[in-house]
């Protein structure tokens, strides 16, 4: 127990700590359940480290939303102590398996090394209750939404204080409700399966600025999609060592250009208006209806800053501070619309699942903008909440955008812009969950396809 939370938590700072007594077994270890998992055997892991077997247990049962009932029989034998039992941070795992599949994966882990340590601890329950029981009778049983309450106060506490107070009650009682709705995709075209190989692959750039980290990503996607991606620096750019014209797309990444000190995407959008030769190159290049551009994250910001160079975009926003007054990374939806933009083509309609990862990605519009902008179907894709409805409610919208606009497209549709992550969703490996029916790639593979058709 030595070095635990709950022995600090009791001013305990004496005591054996735990190290690792497996390492000519780790490998073994990792190579069996690497091997379960790729067989559907386990439908959930979690460690056992900070606050031990109960903690791990409690972090399960929230992820899921799911009740259980626990026996530690099998773990606290005589001369165990249920408290050391519940609270040791000694190395160790649980996992989730079919009771079907149960005694086939106690095998496979007991010849991996682990004979001896591997228990059956109990089962899942839909009742989201969590009951400690030790040789069938019940010691301890706790309501999950009182759990819920009293594991995300001082987080709350923390955030009321720190961040906007309002969207850090919201985020509460999200984030307290056992009920709570999960990502459930709606996806109105087929995915790809396999990407169709084409004899020419066009040039795309993949343009970047001091601080920009999303370009591995971008460039990964448009490459699966049949491009030959060039990296881009801007000094490249400036010193005419490229030039925009060698390209079919050009797409502008995410990250912290400037370190984001200088404003959303702000720094970088001024290098390129103020200098007369690159913002008559950027001109040029947003003539060609022939050709495409994509602004993502700190490329949305920043292109957004370019509307005046860009025909039909003239009524982009500003992208301003998150209403919650903090970064936000998180997972989200997105309700695609039906909008000339190409890289939503036959995508309208759908609710996808997307990361986004921003500080100041808030759209804000007098109520006549808003219409306007509405009346001539620029809004590609909105934040949308668990009814696939357009959202203002946090954190289902991350940044208080008017009607949960997250994106937008100019008149002809060759040129968008969006704050969220469509690179880092393309495959379905990139998901932490996803349903059954996506194979290797996710939907937003098509997002990236469509761009290459337009290519034709």
């Amino acid at each position: 127990m030595g070095g635990s939370i709950a022995a600090q938590v009791q001013n305990q700072i004496v005591g054996e700590v735990p190290d690792v007594e497996v390492t000519t077994e780790m490998k073994e270890i990792v190579s069996s359940v690497s091997k379960l998992i790729n067989r559907s055997k386990i439908l959930a892991y979690h460690d056992r480290s900070d606050g031990g077997l109960i903690t791990c247990l409690i972090e399960m049962a929230f992820a899921g939303r799911l009740g259980l009932c626990i026996d530690l029989k099998e773990i606290c034998g005589p001369g165990k102590k249920i408290n050391e039992v519940l609270f040791s941070e000694e190395l160790g795992f649980v996992i989730q398996v079919l009771k079907k599949d149960s005694l086939m994966v106690i095998d496979s882990l007991s010849k991996a090394g682990m004979k001896g340590h591997v228990h059956n601890l109990g089962w899942v329950t839909q009742h989201k209750d969590l009951c400690l029981a030790l040789n069938s009778k019940v010691i301890a049983e706790w309501n999950q939404d009182d759990l819920l309450k009293e594991w995300h106060k001082v987080s709350f506490y923390m955030q009321q204080i720190r961040d906007n107070p309002v969207t850090a009650e919201a985020e509460y009682q999200s984030d307290i409700n056992a009920n709570k709705y999960p990502i459930s995709p709606k996806v109105n075209f087929t995915i790809p399966v396999k990407i169709r190989k084409r004899y020419s692959k066009p040039l795309i750039a993949i343009l970047r600025e001091q601080g920009v980290n999303g370009h591995v990503e971008m460039a990964a996607a448009f490459d699966r999609a049949g491009f030959n991606c060039v990296d881009v620096h801007m000094t490249d750019l400036i010193n005419r060592d490229r030039r925009l014209l060698e390209f079919q797309g050009i797409v502008a990444c995410g990250g912290f250009s400037y370190g984001d000190v200088l404003g959303a995407g702000n720094g970088w959008s001024t290098t390129i208006l103020n200098n007369y030769e690159l913002k008559s190159e950027f001109e040029e290049f947003f003539h060609q209806e022939k050709k495409f551009s994509l602004g993502v994250c700190n490329g949305c910001q920043m292109m957004a800053n370019l509307s005046s160079l860009i025909p039909g975009a003239e009524f982009w926003p500003q992208f301003i501070k998150n209403e919650s007054e903090k970064f936000e990374a998180r997972l989200v939806e997105v309700k695609i619309n039906d909008t000339p933009s190409i890289f939503f083509k036959g995508m309208s309609g759908s609710t996808i699942p997307v990361p986004v990862a921003h500080g100041e990605g808030k759209v804000y519009f007098n109520d006549d903008q808003v219409q306007d902008v509405l009346s001539i179907n620029a809004v590609a894709i909105q934040y949308a909440d668990h009814k696939t409805l357009p959202t203002e409610t946090y954190p289902e919208n991350p940044n208080g955008s008017t009607l949960g606009i997250a994106g937008f497209t100019n008149k002809t549709g060759n040129s968008t812009i969006m704050m969220p992550h469509p690179e880092r969703a393309f495959l379905t490996i990139q998901h932490s969950w996803a349903p059954k029916e996506w194979k290797k790639f996710g939907p937003w593979i098509q997002f990236f396809v469509n761009a290459r058709d337009f290519i034709g």
